[in-house]
């Protein structure tokens, strides 16, 4: 496997960025297919370079291969209750077929945790699907428990969270 090279994206590298994460959500999700761009991704430098989330690329030999994120949890699942703690949710983890099964999603998670421990959050959250295949066994071999599993057919959305230790 080549040597990636894993760092936050530089901002002429925006537009590349936010089509090759649209591109992966839209094939992974079909329902989405037809829906508009996420805030995060029309907002990228805001959100992601300016504001209080964090995102990460993964490269090989200059072409993006992976990409992850995370931002501030917005406490928008009632069942949650993160209020008073410092949670980002982990958004945005792509990583191009080929890439797969060599440890490069691992090692940009571990990345995005480094700069979450500086950060000085408390928890990471995140959601997946088990339609998703190897998703939640991946989360929890990073350290995730799963905290719910929302009892809808289609979605079966699966919460995970992760406590910092200092």
């Amino acid at each position: 496997m080549p040597n990636w090279i894993i760092q936050s994206p530089h901002r002429e590298a925006v537009t590349e960025v936010v089509n090759f994460v649209d591109s992966a959500r839209r094939v992974l999700f079909p329902l989405l297919a037809n829906s508009a761009l996420p805030k995060d991704l029309s907002h990228f430098e805001a959100t992601y370079l300016d504001g209080e989330g964090h995102f990460l690329e993964a490269r090989v030999q200059g072409r993006l291969v992976a990409a992850i994120g995370y931002l501030p949890y917005d406490h928008r699942f009632g069942q949650l209750d993160y209020h008073g703690k410092r949670v980002v949710e982990i958004v945005r983890l792509f990583v191009l077929p080929e890439f797969r099964r060599h440890g490069l999603a691992a090692a940009l998670f571990a990345a995005l945790r480094e700069h979450a421990i500086e950060a000085g959050i408390e928890c990471l959250y995140l959601h997946t699907h088990p339609f998703l295949p190897g998703a939640i066994r991946f989360w929890e071999r990073q350290g995730f428990v799963v905290t719910d599993v929302e009892d809808d057919p289609v979605w079966r959305t699966t919460h995970m969270e992760h406590w910092m230790v200092a």
